[in-house]
């Protein structure tokens, strides 16, 4: 058994602390209340030394945290514990103080009277509508447990998506930095070695080779004002891109780019077919949901399209009507949501579309990463070969003289 340190307050307010050796955090907690004795922190004994905190790292709450937690959670509803008791034990096995301190505040509220809904709309950074409405349709229906697990299978499932997106984007990026690093490093260390050799042999020199001198020197001179206006340039599009026109414009151009935006009307369509489907199976009204679902949809155009259909459904017209006029989304998943209403299997519909599409993005993300391989390494050998090349030109004519 290992030895806890705890802090906790008393009934009549007061701060208690102590150490107990118990076979687990929980234990300790619980031995607590039977001392009547309300924990606020439990910790093994020697690992709260000093940690190092950078800003940004190390207390977000993730996917991961948060799919964890849903599960755990729905297991021990489902076992009949009481609520509190459960917000209870998993804050106190949270290893991430700020998760940690979320959930004890969200017990906190549940016990002065407020839903558990009420209680999770106050911490958005974390419970979003989407969560929060979901818990919403399970504690009316009684069936939280349920619920909740929905919400965990869908945490992972958009995990997965969104690991997906990432490794199609780490590829390219990472050869792209690797090429701007070498091409960088040549022209400001190793063409002046050459140039210095080159004004010491005389003569005239070939054009590419005085190209690729000219790009040194000016390179060299300018350093500060090339990454100045580097950052300059980010900087101006993120805020740009902040801007609801600005945000408008660059959403439609990337659903329009070539190779890139067949992918992400894929993953959009993927993400909209999981996330309403999941909230209708969970009893969420379906104006609400596809509200929920313009908000997380990422795009501006998509969140545009869904906020009209939801338009045309409060005035009473079906789902795949007005799904077909937006212009969004493919044939075939207006069609098939137009059989899921008729036949009553919305969410069954959707789940499957979702299925159907988040294979599509799989395949897609797989013969993108195929395509850009060999496309990347060409562009980087060619920029390298091309300034070897233009370098060595000088010395082949000299050489041909010579001869």
């Amino acid at each position: 058994m290992a030895v806890y340190v705890w802090e906790g307050r008393t009934r009549q307010g007061g701060v208690v602390r102590g150490e107990m050796e118990a076979a687990s955090d929980v234990l300790v907690a619980a031995q607590l209340r039977r001392q009547q004795i309300q924990p606020s922190r439990v910790r093994a004994k020697g690992a709260g030394g000093a940690k190092l905190k950078l800003p940004g790292f190390g207390g977000r709450v993730g996917d991961k945290d948060l799919a964890v937690f849903t599960r755990q959670f729905s297991t021990m509803i489902n076992a009949g514990l009481p609520l509190v008791q459960c917000l209870e034990i998993l804050a106190l096995q949270q290893k991430k103080e700020r998760f940690r301190k979320k959930l004890l505040d969200i017990k906190q509220q549940v016990e002065s009277g407020s839903t558990f809904t009420e209680a999770l709309k106050k911490h958005p950074d974390v419970f979003d509508d989407l969560y929060a409405n979901m818990v919403a349709a399970g504690e009316v229906g009684g069936i939280l447990d349920v619920i909740l697990q929905r919400l965990a299978a869908y945490i992972e499932k958009a995990m997965k998506l969104k690991k997906q997106i990432k490794g199609a984007m780490v590829y390219p990026i990472a050869i792209m930095g690797v090429a701007i690093v070498v091409v960088s490093v040549l022209l400001i260390f190793v063409i002046p070695i050459f140039q210095k050799m080159f004004v010491d042999m005389g003569g005239e020199l070939p054009g590419p080779t005085q190209l690729v001198i000219t790009m040194s020197n000016f390179m060299r001179g300018n350093i500060l004002f090339i990454i100045g206006a580097g950052v300059a340039v980010g900087f101006v599009l993120r805020r740009i891109y902040r801007t609801p026109k600005g945000k408008d414009v660059i959403d439609a151009l990337l659903l329009k780019a070539p190779v890139f935006g067949d992918l992400i009307r894929k993953i959009a369509v993927a993400k909209f077919s999981r996330t309403l489907g999941t909230l209708v199976k969970s009893g969420v009204p379906i104006l609400d949901g596809l509200e929920i679902v313009a908000r997380t949809a990422g795009n501006k155009v998509i969140e545009r399209a869904l906020m009209s259909v939801r338009v045309e459904i409060a005035q009473g017209k079906t789902i795949a009507e007005p799904l077909g006029h937006v212009g969004v989304f493919p044939p075939m998943v207006v069609q098939m949501v137009g059989v899921g209403e008729s036949t009553g299997a919305m969410d069954e519909m959707l789940a499957k579309i979702a299925d159907f599409y988040e294979e599509e993005v799989d395949s897609a993300v797989a013969a993108l990463t195929s395509l850009l391989e060999p496309a990347m390494m060409v562009v980087l050998g060619g920029l390298i070969g091309g300034l070897v090349v233009a370098m060595y030109l000088p010395i082949f004519k000299l050489a041909g003289t010579v001869g």
